[in-house]
């Protein structure tokens, strides 16, 4: 199978792409873009949940290797790790970053030449983490950048808690979906991430991604080059819900999504306010939830690897 050029390449010769920075610019001033609404005019870096204004926040970026194998290869996926968060949770691996902010803000034009800089370190893709709350100033560095010839996929590595309509922005922007399925039961969103319309959005969420994109593309070097990939943690005393989200995309996005079900929670954070979180994960929870998967019917799975945990 031959590469394809990224989605972008064609919306940026029809002059498309710069359409719909512009759109996307505009929604800043009373921010609407995720679920949570909070509709302050972050043009005059007024802050919302995300507590990000004008400017994205960027804590890091570099070629990773500890992502899925489809997007890793050999020479790794180029992430760039956005500060904030839409979301929140208490008990988050990534905690300076998305809930004390640690990075600084960054222009369009640095944006675009961390791009740039990640490709010719060689990586695979563009791997953007965490980038619900940043969409347009996302829109608005690729724009440079593929001006400037960036031609690899993008990634979007989401937390699962988007709106349909800024996703929208994203079509035939966006190469690679991969979010999170982090909660089946509404109650346990509340408790972990004061955001008990989680499970509802993420349904339509991945309907959406989906939909653009299609179930995972895989080139004959091993490289993913379009379509969703769902990420799912499995969590201690079964507060995921594992087996009601596996039934879900088996039954209701496509039995040949790729999924990666993850074992790696430990409790980092504020993890610690919830006795079902204070806890590693039994080793069984996790084949159980391997187990849930297969027996939906989901038979890309993404290989284990070794783990290796940070201190949180």
């Amino acid at each position: 199978m031959e590469p394809a050029d990224p989605a972008y390449i064609a919306l940026l010769k029809s002059g498309a792409l710069a359409l719909r920075a512009k759109t996307a610019r505009k929604l800043l001033k009373a921010c609407t873009l995720c679920p949570r609404r909070c509709a302050v005019d972050r043009l005059n870096e007024a802050l919302g949940i995300c507590r990000t204004g004008r400017q994205a926040v960027v804590a890091s970026y570099d070629a990773h290797f500890g992502e899925e194998a489809p997007l890793v290869g050999r020479h790794g996926s180029g992430t760039i790790f956005f500060s904030h968060c839409n979301l929140g949770c208490i008990f988050c691996q990534n905690y300076d970053i998305s809930h004390r902010g640690a990075g600084r803000s960054v222009s369009a034009q640095e944006l675009a030449e961390m791009m740039l800089a990640l490709q010719h370190s060689g990586c695979h893709n563009i791997n953007f983490v965490t980038p619900s709350h940043v969409v347009p100033q996302i829109l608005a560095a690729l724009q440079i950048a593929a001006d400037n010839g960036l031609h690899i996929p993008l990634v979007y590595n989401t937390s699962g808690y988007d709106r349909v309509r800024t996703l929208r922005l994203l079509e035939g922007v966006i190469d690679i979906y991969m979010p999170d399925f982090k909660f089946w039961d509404s109650r346990a969103a509340e408790q972990t991430a004061g955001a008990s319309d989680y499970p509802v959005c993420t349904r339509r969420a991945i309907r959406e991604m989906h939909r653009q994109v299609g179930d995972l593309v895989i080139d004959d070097g091993g490289i993913a080059r379009r379509g969703l990939l769902i990420r799912h943690l499995v969590m201690p005393a079964g507060l995921a819900g594992t087996e009601q989200v596996m039934a879900f995309i088996a039954s209701e996005i496509s039995s040949d999504t790729y999924v990666n079900v993850m074992g790696q929670y430990r409790p980092c954070g504020r993890a610690a306010e919830m006795k079902a979180l204070a806890t590693t994960l039994d080793v069984a929870a996790l084949r159980q939830a391997v187990a849930a998967a297969k027996g939906a019917g989901l038979h890309r799975l993404d290989r284990p690897r070794r783990i290796f945990a940070l201190e949180c």
